[in-house]
C-alpha cells in the first residue's frame, strides 16, 4: 500500500511540473506570437498527463514480467530513483524491431508497445477475449507461445475450452512435476521452473485492470507452451530419430497438442493427466518404476566396488577378503543377505552364490555362479551408467508406436530376444540372432503379412558381390552343391555355366539364389513384414549360435531358435493350417506362401535396460554402440561410460 501510494504522489507531482512547465512556456511565447487558448493549452495537458501515465503502466507490467533492467527481478520499482519526466522507452531486449523484422524473443513473455488485445470476437469471459486477441497477433508473444500458436488457437477459440493455469494447485502442481523431471527420465529443468516461478507474480504495482488481463492472458498463454513442450517430450521423446542415424530408423511420430490440453482441463490434475498420457507401452511403464527405484539407490550412496579375487576367479565355497564386498554389493540389487552367518563372513556360501546367478541372467552372463573378468566388469559399473541406460531406452520407448497391438512380435536388438504378445499377454520368449556391428539390424515397426515354408533365398547383391563371387571364381561347382544356382531374368541357370573370371563387382551379371533345402541359409520356414529394410525373421541351419550369450552374427535379418514353433503359433489363425499340414509341407520340400488373413505387428527395438515379467531390471551391453550415439545427440558430449 505504501509503494501504491509513493507512485500515485509521483504521478501528481509529474503532472504538476508538466502544468508549471507548460505555464512557463506559455509565457515566453507570448512576447513573440499569438499565445493559444487557455482551453487548448489545458486540453493538451490532459493528453500529455494521460500517454504518461500509459506509458507507466506499460513499463510496470513489462518489470513485473522480465524484472527492470539493472535490477534483480524481486528488486520493486520503490527502491528505484524516481522516474524521468521524459516519455517512457521499451528497454533494450524488447526494443521494437526494423522494419519487416521479427522482434528476438526474451525468453520470457514479450510486452506489446500497447496493451490493448486486437479486436477479437468476444466469448463472454474477458480472459479469453485476451487470450485469443494476443494469439491473432503473432509478435505480440513469446517464442514458445509462436512456435505453437495454431495450437493454442484451436483450443482457446473452442467456446468450452477451459482457461487452465489461473488454478494456483495446477500451477503447483505442474512445477512440482518439473522439479522431478528426473523420475520421467527427463533432464533438469531448474532454468524453466525459475521462469515460470517467475511469471507467476503479482504485479502489486500495476495501475490498470487492463494491464492485469493482459498479463494474465500472457501467463496463461506461455504456461500452456511450456507444458506442451514437456508433455510432448514424455509422449515422444526430446530429439527425432532420424537425427540419430537416417538408415535405421524411418518412422516419425507425432501428437495431438489440443487434445492434451482438452485432458488436462478434463482431469484437472498434472498426475493423473501424465499417467493417461505418457506412452501406454508396458515396458514404458515398467521402465519408468526401476529408474525410480535405480534414482534411490544413487541417492543413497550407489554401491560398492569389488575388488578383483586373487587368480582371477572366485568359485563357490571358496575364502576370499572380496566376499564382504560382494555380499555388500549383491544385497543393493540382488537379494543377497546384507550379514553373513557368523565365521562365514569370507566364504562364498550357496545364498551369495543364488544371489549371484541371479546377477548375471540379468545382465545376459552364463549363469554359472563364478566371479571372472566379464562378472567382474559387470558388478563395477556404477549406478548412473545403469541409470543413464534406462533413460536412453525410455526415450526410444517413445518413438515406438502408441498402439503395438493386442497381438505382436516385439525384438529387442540389444536383447538378442524375441517376445510374442497374444491378447496383450506374453506368451512366448525365444533367442534370437541379429545382425553384425557392420551390419546392423535396423529398428522399426511393420506388419507380417505371410509366411513362407521352404523359401529360396534370394542373395542381396552386396553378399552376392562381396562374398559369393570370390567363392564363385574359386569353385563355382561347390556352390552350386550348396543348392545356388544363377538367375537371369525368370531363368535359372546353372552356375557352372558361366565364366565367372570375366565379371567383378561393377559388371555382376545376374541375381543368385539357393534353392529349398536343408542347407538354406534361410532354413525351413521365413515370417516376412515387408520393408524398405529388406529385413526379416527365418530359420538358419547355424543351431550352435543361440547357445551363446551373445548373438550378434547375421546380415541384419532376424535368426530364430524355435522357427517351426513360431510358425504354428503364428499360422494357428489361418483355416486349414496346423502342426500336422506344417510338417508335411517341410516333408514335401516344396516352396509355400501362406497369406495372413489378420496380419500381425512387428517391432524391432533396441534396448539395453528394461524390466521382465519377473520383475528383474535387465541391462545389456550397447553392441552396436546406438546409447553413446543418443547420448551425444541429446546431451552435445560423449558418452561417459
Amino acid at each position: 500500500m505504501a509503494v501504491e501510494n509513493a507512485s500515485r504522489k509521483w504521478t501528481r507531482f509529474e503532472r504538476g511540473r508538466g502544468l508549471v512547465s507548460a505555464a512557463v512556456g506559455l509565457a515566453g511565447a507570448s512576447l513573440l506570437a499569438v499565445a493559444p487558448s487557455h482551453a487548448q493549452d489545458r486540453a493538451q495537458d490532459r493528453a500529455q498527463d494521460r500517454a504518461q501515465v500509459r506509458a507507466q503502466d506499460q513499463a510496470q507490467v513489462l518489470a513485473q514480467v522480465l524484472g527492470p533492467p539493472g535490477f534483480p527481478p524481486e528488486q520493486g520499482p520503490a527502491q528505484r530513483a524516481p522516474p524521468p519526466a521524459a516519455p517512457i522507452k521499451t528497454w533494450a531486449p524488447l526494443k521494437a524491431p526494423l522494419p519487416g523484422r521479427a522482434p528476438k524473443s526474451t525468453g520470457g513473455l514479450v510486452v506489446a508497445a500497447n496493451d490493448a488485445a486486437p479486436a477479437v470476437a468476444t466469448t463472454g469471459d474477458p480472459l479469453k477475449d485476451a487470450i485469443v486477441g494476443l494469439l491473432s497477433d503473432p509478435m505480440s508473444v513469446s517464442l514458445p507461445v509462436r512456435q505453437r500458436l495454431d495450437e493454442l488457437k484451436r483450443y482457446y477459440v473452442e467456446p468450452t475450452s477451459k482457461v487452465l493455469w489461473q488454478d494456483d494447485a495446477l500451477k503447483s502442481q505442474f512445477l512440482q512435476r518439473l522439479e522431478n523431471a528426473a523420475a520421467d527420465g527427463l533432464s533438469d529443468r531448474s532454468n524453466a521452473i525459475e521462469q515460470l516461478d517467475r511469471l507467476q507474480r503479482v504485479n502489486r504495482f500495476a495501475l490498470s485492470r487492463a494491464a492485469h488481463l493482459m498479463q494474465a492472458a500472457r501467463l496463461e498463454l506461455y504456461w500452456s507452451a511450456m507444458f506442451l513442450k514437456y508433455a510432448r517430450e514424455v509422449k515422444v521423446g526430446r530429439i527425432l530419430p532420424t537425427k540419430i542415424d537416417t538408415k535405421l530408423y524411418w518412422q516419425k511420430k507425432e501428437i495431438d497438442q489440443v487434445a492434451a490440453l482438452q485432458l488436462i482441463g478434463t482431469l484437472g490434475g498434472v498426475d493423473a493427466f501424465f499417467d493417461a498420457w505418457e506412452p501406454q507401452i508396458p515396458t514404458y511403464k515398467a521402465l519408468r518404476k526401476a529408474l525410480g527405484e535405480y534414482l534411490r539407490i544413487e541417492q543413497e550412496g550407489g554401491w560398492r566396488s569389488v575388488k578383483a579375487n586373487a587368480g582371477d576367479l572366485l568359485k563357490p565355497q571358496m575364502e576370499s577378503d572380496v566376499v564382504p564386498q560382494l555380499r555388500a554389493r549383491l544385497a543393493v540389487t540382488d537379494g543377497a543377505r546384507a550379514e553373513a552367518a557368523r565365521g562365514e563372513e569370507t566364504v562364498f556360501g550357496d545364498d551369495l552364490v543364488a544371489a549371484l546367478k541371479r546377477f548375471q541372467r540379468r545382465h545376459g552372463l552364463v549363469d554359472d555362479g563364478v566371479v571372472g573378468k566379464n562378472t567382474h566388469f559387470q558388478l563395477n559399473i556404477p549406478v548412473a551408467s545403469r541409470i543413464r541406460q534406462i533413460v536412453l531406452s525410455m526415450e526410444r520407448l517413445r518413438w515406438m508406436p502408441e498402439n503395438l497391438g493386442q497381438d505382436y512380435v516385439l525384438v529387442n536388438i540389444a536383447g538378442y530376444e524375441l517376445r510374442r504378445i497374444t491378447g496383450g499377454r506374453q506368451t512366448e520368449l525365444m533367442r534370437v540372432v541379429v545382425g553384425k556391428p557392420y551390419h546392423q539390424t535396423p529398428v522399426f515397426s511393420d506388419k507380417m503379412t505371410y509366411v513362407e515354408i521352404n523359401p529360396y533365398w534370394n542373395v542381396p547383391n552386396s553378399i552376392a558381390v562381396n562374398e559369393e563371387l570370390p567363392k564363385l571364381k574359386k569353385s563355382a561347382a561347390a556352390r552350386a552343391a550348396k543348392g545356388f544356382e544363377a538367375v537371369v531374368g525368370d531363368r535359372a541357370v546353372p552356375l557352372t555355366a558361366i565364366n565367372w573370371s570375366q565379371y567383378s563387382k561393377g559388371n555382376f551379371p545376374v541375381r543368385l539364389r539357393q534353392k529349398p533345402g536343408p542347407g538354406n541359409a534361410l532354413g525351413r520356414v521365413k515370417f516376412m513384414f515387408p520393408n524398405r529394410f529388406n529385413v526379416y525373421m527365418h530359420d538358419t541351419p547355424a543351431r550352435s549360435l543361440f547357445s551363446r550369450s551373445a548373438r550378434a552374427f547375421s546380415h541384419g535379418c532376424i535368426r530364430l531358435a524355435r522357427p517351426i514353433e513360431m510358425a504354428e503359433k503364428v499360422l494357428a489363425g489361418v483355416p486349414g493350417w496346423d502342426r500336422k499340414r506344417i510338417d508335411a509341407v517341410l516333408e514335401k520340400g516344396e516352396r509355400t506362401v501362406v497369406s495372413l488373413p489378420s496380419p500381425i505387428f512387428v517391432h524391432i527395438t533396441y534396448s539395453t535396460a528394461w524390466r521382465d515379467e519377473e520383475g528383474d531390471v535387465q541391462f545389456r551391453p550397447d553392441i552396436y554402440r546406438r546409447d553413446a550415439k543418443l547420448y551425444a545427440a541429446l546431451f552435445g558430449k560423449p558418452y561417459p561410460y
